[in-house]
This record gives C-alpha cells, structure tokens and sequence, in this order.
C-alpha cells in the first residue's frame, strides 16, 4: 500500500478507468461524486466516499479533479461545501480536467493563499487509453510539486511531460484538441466525398489505413462509422466546448475557426455522441 492517500473527483466516462487505475496501483483512494450510483463500482473495487470536496480534501494527501467544465471547477472549488472551505493545507490538487488557463491560473492562486498547491494535468487519450494506463499526461505548475505527483501520474499515463508555469497543460491541451476537431472533421470529409461519388466507405478506410496517412484514431473512428457506433468515447458537446475555450485564448486561423463552425452547428443533434458523428452533419 502507497502512503499518499488520494482523493478523487469525477467518476465519468474517464475519471472511472483512472481511478481504477490508482486502486490496482496500491493507493487509498476515497471519491466523491456528484451522482452518487456512479461511485457504486469503484466502491466495489475498495474506495472509500467522501460526502462532499471539503470532506475529501480533508480526508486525503492529494486530489484529483476529472470534470467536464470551467463551470463544474468554480462548483467544486467555491461551493459552500467545496475545496476551498476545507480550512487545510500542504495538499496537493491535480485537475486532470480540459477547462481554461484562467480557471487553472484563478484556482491555483486561490489554493496558493491557503498553503496548498495547484496543478493543472489534462491528458490525451479516450477511455480505452484510461482503461490501459496509456494516456499522455501534459502538467503546469510548479516543478517541485510536478515532481511529487509524477510517480502517481506515471500509474495513469505512458507519458507524463512538465510543459510549464500554471495553465501550460491547459493551454497544450486546448491545442491537442484543435488538431483533434481538425482531424475528426477531414475524416468525415473525405469520407462523405467518397461515397458520394461512388466508392464505399469499406474501401475508402481500407486504402486510408494502408497509406502513410493511416493512423489510430482514423482506424478506430473509421470502423465506427462502418459499424454506425456513435456512443461516445469522447463527446462532440465535448469538442466544441474545446474549440471554444481555444478561440477564447486567443486563435484566429481558419481551419480552426471553420472546425469551431462546424461542431457548434452539430452539437444541438449529435453532442451526446461521439465526435465522429460531425459526419452526420454533412448528410443533413
């Protein structure tokens, strides 16, 4: 059994695998969760739940934070049971969530002025990455304290990297994920362009997935839309919050402003399913 007692928050379709992950790894691990039926599983596996954010940073040495929103941070920190009404401090808080370098940078001060340190620690990677400890983990924020969380954050990921002052994660990730919205949407271009002139869709990820353009994430969306699986790995609401959080920093270049459009036209149909469904906006 490790020593460091770790809190989690946010047990959905990422922050379930990870957790997981940290139990196999030997730690404690107490959860809290807004919806309560989600923590049944990982209770199962020997976590321990804490009935509020206050209550579990009180309770543990490090907390992890997996959300969806800027807007679900502020909750967790500012609430009147949330992070920053725990009165403690020489804890470590990890936010392994896609939200803002503001949120990061607001946060992190906050948590400062009470003796306690903040990291910002977003990851690339889906659920199957999650579920195999393979996601890559990019950090901002201190440097001694990236260095007393890396042994913890190697148990979730293949690559763990410091990228820089608080936010850098963030701002990494915001631009993973531009490329990420870039490369869902010409998928689905090329894709409908080829059916639509005759060559099936079988064929068009047979030839793309043996060409040098050929990678993972084409194989494996590829096959989604062959099997028409749209259950969301990773959410086409979530992909256009991105791109917004990315315009708001500051990018005024046009594939990224076009891939923004693009989303946000298909998120009232298709948020709740997986980002590779922005092809069914092209059939419509």
């Amino acid at each position: 059994m490790n020593n460091t007692t770790i809190g989690w928050i946010g047990l959905g379709n990422m922050g379930n695998p990870m957790s997981q992950q940290l139990i196999k790894a030997g730690y404690a691990v107490t959860v809290y969760n807004r919806s309560k039926d989600k923590a049944a599983t990982i209770q199962s596996l020997g976590a321990a739940t804490a009935n509020t954010p206050q209550q579990l940073l009180q309770q543990t040495d490090t907390v992890f934070i997996m959300v969806s929103n800027d807007a679900a941070i502020e909750d967790i920190f500012d609430g009147p049971t949330g992070l920053l009404a725990a009165g403690v401090k020489g804890k470590l808080i990890i936010n392994m969530s896609t939200v803002s370098p503001a949120i990061s940078k607001e946060m992190a001060a906050q948590c400062a002025a009470q003796g306690n340190v903040y990291l910002d620690a977003p990851v690339s990677g889906s659920v199957k990455q999650a579920q195999d400890a393979q996601l890559v983990i990019m950090v901002g924020g201190e440097k001694d304290a990236f260095e007393k969380a890396k042994p913890i954050l190697d148990k979730l990921g293949k690559l763990t990297m410091h990228i820089g002052s608080t936010g850098a994660g963030n701002t990494a990730k915001l631009a993973i994920n531009l490329l990420l919205g870039m490369h869902a949407q010409a998928l689905a271009e090329a894709l409908t362009f080829a059916q639509q002139h005759g060559v099936q869709a079988a064929d068009f990820t047979a030839i793309l997935n043996n060409s040098t353009l050929g990678n993972p994430f084409a194989k494996i969306k590829g096959e989604a839309i062959l099997n028409n699986n749209y259950q969301a790995a990773f959410a086409l609401k979530h992909i256009a919050k991105d791109l917004r959080l990315a315009k708001a920093e500051g990018f005024s270049t046009p594939l990224a402003a076009t891939a923004l459009q693009t989303y946000q036209q298909a998120e009232a149909a298709f948020g709740e399913e997986d980002i590779i469904a922005v092809i069914k906006q092209f059939a419509k």
